[in-house]
């Protein structure tokens, strides 16, 4: 997935409401799958786990009980 989407972390550009509408229409004119492939990459980055495989949810922290 790297080699799909690159981001450059040290640009800035401070746009006005007009140009940032028109940028975002940008991403209309790509089709739902793009849009998702880029979300997963954009989730990688965040959560730090970016050219490897999801890490899996620890699930023994959670516990379910009645009231």
């Amino acid at each position: 997935m790297q080699e799909l989407f690159k981001m450059d972390k040290t640009a800035f550009e401070m746009l006005s409401f007009k140009e940032a509408d028109k940028k975002m229409n940008d991403y209309k004119n790509i089709t739902w799958q793009e849009r998702l492939l880029i979300l997963q990459h954009l989730n990688s980055i965040a959560y730090g786990y970016v050219n490897s495989s999801k890490p899996q949810m620890d699930k023994t922290v959670f516990s379910a009980r009645k009231f």
